[in-house]
């Protein structure tokens, strides 16, 4: 659908652009400013929140949804929006391979695979092993706290890892996935995005933005004011991206994929592995190089635009817009490993490292991220071992907002409501959803 008609004709509005709120202005190496925020340990082992704040699991891997399919496994990214009936429209990943079946909306066995409409699937797998990825639709009534329904809104592709919010009211949905179609098993090639209208009552056309690029996909962030959409690549070499389409109104039609790199600064390498190239709250200056042959292949769009003089990222991924800002996470960055925060600036067009984690035990290998109505932002951890939340506040004071006790998987996909009474996040390997309430206002600075 073109944006003006769809933004002519619904009632949805997204969470990213309607409470853009100030994040951070001096966020402080992590380790050197921090705030024991103090937790209560859940009696049922699932989930530290701070007092009066609790957890409900609103969705399940394996349940049966509204359209008769199952929920599918290794939920991520998520985006919400409000409908006309005041509901909450939660849009959701599902960084899922065609395997293992007990991820699939078909069932273990892909049994309820013959009900689904083929023309509604991105990559059927010739029929017998299709993508398991996409993204499902949640329909919340948050005053009640109650799931109304859930179901199917893409399907057929793979590893829809994170994405983001757009300005007329859909989720950009992104494949962290490169792999190429063969003659028995894979239909088509993956390394796309999608876009899922909020207002989509079922399964949408599985229509990849082709000229976005083909490479291993992570989040997106829209500029409202442009329409300019920049995106993160989760290699340990990736590249920081910018769309710039030629009708903001129609994303099929094209446009220019570009490269952020930073002409005053030698190597361009952030990622602090090796040398500090890099310094903390150091902003340097950006430009853009163009790249060619974006649907290349051979997955090397980022050695072409680092031929060209492109920056170097370590694992770009969540990535979130907010008040002329883009942020975006580095899981691995930084000398220790344990994960960079950058904040690329609109309109200056400077690039800054916020932050970046020296002690496991303060950041551990940040993830998906958001920004929350009063302005902090909240980081996700991915790292094996204990994973977080955590909230970062505008003197770069940051503060566990919360632990999983359940298992050792990441957090993922955490957002709030558009009224900025529920966060929701999920539980990537335990297939879990989770809407969390409480005292927001005693969190806030």
């Amino acid at each position: 659908m073109k944006r003006r008609a769809f933004l002519s004709k619904t009632g949805v509005t997204s969470l990213g652009f309607l409470a853009l709120s100030r994040c951070t202005q001096n966020w402080k190496q992590s380790g050197s400013e921090v705030s024991k925020l103090k937790l209560v340990r859940d009696p049922n082992g699932y989930m530290d929140l701070p007092e009066g704040f609790n957890y409900q699991v609103i969705s399940k891997a394996g349940n049966i949804m509204s359209d008769g399919f199952y929920v599918p496994g290794r939920p991520d990214g998520m985006g919400t929006f409000t409908n006309e009936e005041h509901q909450c429209i939660i849009i959701r990943n599902h960084e899922n391979s065609p395997t293992p079946l007990i991820n699939s909306p078909f069932g273990a066995d892909n049994a309820l695979f013959k009900e689904i409409d083929p023309s509604r699937l991105y990559d059927g797998g010739y029929g017998k092993t299709p993508g398991l990825g996409g993204t499902t639709t949640l329909v919340y009534d948050e005053e009640n706290q109650k799931l109304i329904k859930e179901y199917l809104s893409l399907a057929g592709t793979y590893r829809n890892c994170a994405g983001g919010p757009t300005p007329w009211n859909s989720w950009i949905t992104c494949e962290e996935d490169v792999t190429r179609a063969d003659e028995n098993i894979i239909e088509t090639d993956h390394g796309y995005v999608f876009d899922v209208p909020a207002s989509a009552n079922g399964l949408v056309d599985p229509k990849p933005i082709k000229a976005m690029g083909r490479f291993n996909h992570e989040a997106i962030a829209v500029d409202p004011d442009t329409h300019i959409i920049f995106q993160t690549e989760d290699r340990p070499d990736g590249l920081l991206y910018r769309f710039v389409p030629i009708d903001p109104n129609d994303l099929h039609l094209g446009g220019m994929l570009q490269a952020l790199a930073l002409p005053d600064f030698s190597p361009a390498d952030t990622r602090n592995w090796e040398n500090r190239n890099v310094q903390l709250n150091q902003k340097l200056p950006v430009s853009w190089v163009d790249l060619d042959n974006v649907r290349s292949p051979d997955d090397d769009l980022r050695y072409q635009g680092a031929e060209l003089g492109a920056a170097v990222f370590a694992r770009g991924e969540g990535m979130w817009y907010s008040d002329g800002s883009i942020y975006f996470a580095c899981t691995n960055g930084g000398p220790n490993n344990f994960g960079q925060i950058f904040k690329y600036h609109l309109k200056e067009a400077m690039l800054e490292l916020f932050a970046e984690s020296l002690d496991k035990t303060v950041l551990h290998m940040c993830d998906n991220l958001t920004i929350t109505p009063w302005g902090d932002a909240l980081v996700c951890e991915d790292n094996g071992e204990l994973n977080r939340l955590h909230l970062i506040d505008q003197s770069g004071t940051i503060r566990p907002f919360a632990i999983n006790r359940s298992s050792a998987s990441e957090l993922t996909g955490a957002v709030f409501s558009p009224s900025g009474n529920t966060l929701f996040v999920n539980v990537q390997e335990n297939g879990e959803t989770v809407a969390i309430t409480g005292p927001w206002e005693s969190l806030k600075s």
